[in-house]
Parts: structure tokens; sequence; C-alpha cells
């Protein structure tokens, strides 16, 4: 039983499993219950107080919040100084100094769309509200992820707007270049792609020859991007799903994974916030223009799925795939929830299910993180709807 919780200091262990070794098993920790109001967007991992763990950050229509490892104290970044709503984050040492900072995506759903773009930088101490620098700003502004997709040695933001840029044909998903002063300086821009739309998400993994490659979940479904427009190599992995309307097509959440055959493991959610988790099983990513794919349905009983994420839950070496839903669905297990389905096979070929939490949280967004330092990552779900933020510390039993 979980005890009722307060804003100050919310955490609770629910009692540990006795599953057999290597099916996965967690234990949730509420670090922000619903008694708080606190609808949040995103969730990501940074070491914000450079102690060598990450901690918990998660992202409110108009706060930037963040929870300390490991005891979980709630920290305020920013209130209200931002455009309503902030809508996704990024972590990154932005001014070089050695320290984590945040960029940011506001003006989300307050009517205007401004899709304002900020990075945060942190004051004297953590206990000081951090300080705003406006970056730029792309309608619709909806995702950004570091990654260096320019090869310049350094990493770039890159930004995802939902919805076709103001005044383009389709979403302008764009490189911000971090300047040298990047608190004075402009950032430099630079559009990778501009032919998709509602782009729900994108994510970057090594690409061919050793350089980053992109790849996004669309309404034109999942694409492999690498170098700038018509410069670059623009592939179709996987038209997705496929019904007979424009939202009923597609992709809406993307994120690479391992298998342990080598191969590479793609996880979506389809189409934009549909009712199936899928993997495709990528078995020739570096011959572009000749990929061979399997597509595989892990369920389509969910309902506004809306959070994938691939990792090695069990640690046996190969992926499993962390999938939540936002409101109840038809199927077995009712939701909003947060299910895993463990890679039995290791290659990506036979899947079992697993509930994490079913009913206890709506997954807006997921992260995932080895918190504990036990070599097994935890996931991290902030729920928009339910108001409240849990880590699930992974408990799963080794085998011997």
């Amino acid at each position: 039983m979980l005890r009722h919780l307060t804003c100050s200091l919310a955490v609770s262990l629910a009692a540990a499993s006795t599953a057999p070794a290597a099916t996965p098993v967690f234990e949730p920790v509420v670090l922000e219950d619903n008694s708080c109001r606190v609808a949040v967007y995103a969730v990501t991992l940074a070491d914000v107080d450079g102690d060598g763990k990450n901690d918990v950050v998660a992202v409110t229509e108009n706060k930037v919040l963040w929870y300390r490892n490991p005891d979980w104290k709630r920290h305020v970044v920013i209130e209200d100084q931002t455009e309503l709503d902030n809508v996704c984050i990024a972590a990154h040492d932005i001014d070089r100094d050695g320290k984590i900072d945040f960029a940011l995506g506001a003006g989300w759903l307050n009517g205007k769309h401004l899709g304002t773009i900020q990075w945060l930088s942190r004051g004297k101490s953590l206990d000081e509200k951090w300080t705003v620098h406006p970056i730029g700003a792309i309608s619709w502004t909806h995702r950004m992820r570091f990654g260096d997709v320019l090869g310049k040695g350094e990493p770039q933001l890159t930004v995802s707007p939902l919805n076709a840029t103001a005044g383009k044909g389709g979403v302008e998903l764009t490189a911000f270049t971090i300047p040298k002063n990047p608190k004075s300086e402009p950032w430099p821009r630079e559009v990778l792609d501009e032919s998709m739309n509602r782009m729900h998400n994108h994510w970057h993994l090594a690409g061919p020859g050793g350089g980053m490659a992109t790849v996004t979940a669309s309404q034109e479904g999942v694409h492999w991007l690498s170098g700038l427009r018509a410069l670059g190599v623009h592939q179709l992995i996987h038209p997705g799903a496929t019904g007979e309307k424009p939202e009923q097509k597609g992709a809406g959440e993307i994120k690479p994974g391992k298998r342990s055959d080598g191969g590479l493991l793609l996880a979506t959610i389809e189409p934009m916030h549909g009712n199936q988790a899928v993997v495709y099983l990528v078995d020739k990513p570096k011959q572009l223009g000749g990929v061979d794919v399997k597509r595989i349905v892990l369920t389509d009983q969910l309902k506004q799925g809306h959070a994938v994420y691939p990792a090695d839950f069990d640690g046996d070496g190969d992926d499993d795939v962390a999938v939540g839903f936002r409101e109840p669905g038809p199927g077995e297990i009712k939701g909003p929830a947060l299910l895993l389905f463990e890679n039995v096979s290791g290659d990506g070929t036979k899947w079992e299910q697993h509930v994490v939490d079913n009913g206890g949280i709506a997954p807006e967004d997921i992260a995932v993180g080895d918190l504990d330092g036990d070599g097994l990552p935890e996931i991290i779900a902030g729920g928009r709807s339910t108001k409240n933020v849990k880590l699930y510390r992974n408990v799963t039993p080794r085998s011997k």
C-alpha cells in the first residue's frame, strides 16, 4: 500500500516481488503525487548537483523541477519564467563550465503555438531559480535532443515541431549550433529536413561511418536521416500504420535499441497517439537503399499510446521495451498503464508482456537509466492527466 504523500517530499516503496530470476521486477517510488497538481509533459535524467548520480527532471506547464538522487527531494529550476506551456527538455553542458544546463521548449498549448526555444543556466547555488536565455522559435516545437548531427565535433540541439512550421509545407527538423558565447551570441540554425508532418518525436543514434544519424516518427512513417536535406541520406524504413485517414497513418514515438544478434531494433508507438506498440528489426541499417526490415506488433490494445523506451531491463544483453499509454484501453490491461515487453528470444522475434503499473499513472513521457548503480536501468514516468511522477526501481533478480 502506498501512503498519502505531500509535495515537500513524496517517496514511498512497495514490497518487492518474488518473481523468478530474469523476469523484470519493479518497485514504485512516488516522487510527486496528484495532490501537488503537477501536470507533467516530459521527464529526463541529468546529474544536476554534480555528485556522479543522475537525478530526475520533470517539465510541467509552467515549471521545471528536479528530484535529487537518492533522497528525491524536490527542487525548482524555473517557475513562470517561460511562455505557457513548457513541453520538452534536453540536458547538456551548454556554456561549457562542466555543469549540466537545460534546453527547453515552451509556448505549446496556449493557443499561440509560439514554439519558443531557450536554455537555462544555474545561479550561484542550486537553491536559486535558474536564468532563461532565448535561442529562437519554431512554431509547434514539440521535441528536442542534443547530438552531433552536423559532424562538428560538438553536439547541436535538434528540434522537431509536431506540425508544419509556419509558412512551410512540412516540419522543419532543425539543428541549432551552440555559439562560443551562448548567452550573448545567436545560435546558428540549419534545417535537416522539411518533408514530413505530424513528427511526434526524433532520436539520434550512431550512423554509417561513425557519424550520427537521426530516426524520426511522423505521419509518413519511420525514417532514417543523416546530413542536410538533399545533401544527406533520407530513407524510409517503414510507412508504419496504414489507416485510411491521415491521423491513422505513420508513427508517433520512436527510440532505438539493441538485439542479441547485433542488429538494430527500433521501438515505436503507431500511429501518433495510437493503439499499437511496434518493434522493427532492421538487419542491415548500414546498407542504405536496401534495408531489410521486419515489423512486429507487440500489442494493439493501447489507447493514446504516448511513450516507448528500449533498454536491457533484465540484464541479459539485449533490449526489452517499456511502453506507456495514457487512457483506459480495450484490452485486459485497461490502464492507463506502463507495460514492459521482455525480449525473451534476444533477437527480437519473441516477446512477453509484463505489467509495471496499471491505473497508477497515465504516462505522458518516460525516461530510463540506472539510478542506483546496480547495472539495471530504472523507469521514470510523468503523468500529465494523472499529475504525478513515479520512479520504478529495477529490482530484477540476477540469474546465478
